[in-house]
């Protein structure tokens, strides 16, 4: 008897070290279910978006407004601040690595008009975006990249902040915009991997009466 107790019990360890070994996922803790999945918690990153996104929405509102980014004189403003990056290339711990130096003197530098309108148009675009909350996620990643190169470009003023909360915002993509489009736009389009209603369609029953009785037939509308 105690023989066939020992051996469920070996068999049980084994099963349960089998269940450990086989784990394919790991759970989210509740602090981060609660703030990057439920809707409650929407407020907080409501007032982080509107920050960040008026941030944007005035950078890119003096740039339009600046003949130096649009207007007459438009690249004099970009092709100044790339040629003070690419000061900032030189001694042995740079502020400005040489790949980027080089990315901005060959590909920046050598259309300043283009990426002046660019840039401009950009941070208008995220701005408006997150303060109305449409697409959210998306338009806090471009946000992150924007700051991202202008901190690879030795400039730091308010990126590192930005950056962090863009970040956060790209995390909490499915609430940040609760309040606002979002609440909305995401049901109805869905996501890549789970289409919304627009791109369900519902199955149409028709009936055809004939000498048999009812024929149903199912279609897609």
């Amino acid at each position: 008897m105690s023989t066939d107790v020992n051996s469920q019990k070996m068999d049980d360890d084994a099963a349960r070290m089998g269940a450990k070994q086989q784990v394919e996922a790991f759970e989210d803790p509740p602090v981060a279910r609660a703030l990057f999945g439920e809707v409650r918690w929407a407020w907080i990153w409501l007032i982080l978006r509107l920050y960040v996104g008026w941030e944007w929405l005035h950078a890119g509102w003096g740039k339009l407004n600046n003949p130096a980014w649009t207007g007459d004189k438009a690249g004099t403003a970009i092709s100044g601040f790339v040629n003070g990056a690419l000061e900032k290339t030189a001694g042995s711990h740079p502020d400005v690595q040489s790949w980027y130096g080089a990315f901005l003197q060959h590909v920046v530098l050598a259309y300043p008009v283009a990426w002046s309108y660019a840039i401009t148009a950009g941070e208008l675009l995220v701005g408006i975006a997150l303060i109305l909350g449409i697409f959210t996620g998306i338009a806090a990643f471009f946000g992150s990249f924007m700051n991202m190169n202008y901190l690879l470009a030795g400039t730091v003023s308010t990126n590192p902040i930005l950056f962090v909360i863009a970040t956060w915002l790209v995390l909490a993509w499915k609430t940040a915009g609760w309040w606002g489009v979002d609440r909305w736009l995401l049901p109805m389009l869905g996501t890549p991997w789970r289409p919304g209603v627009v791109f369900v369609h519902e199955p149409s029953v028709t009936s055809d009466r004939g000498s048999g009785g009812d024929h149903v037939t199912a279609g897609a509308r």
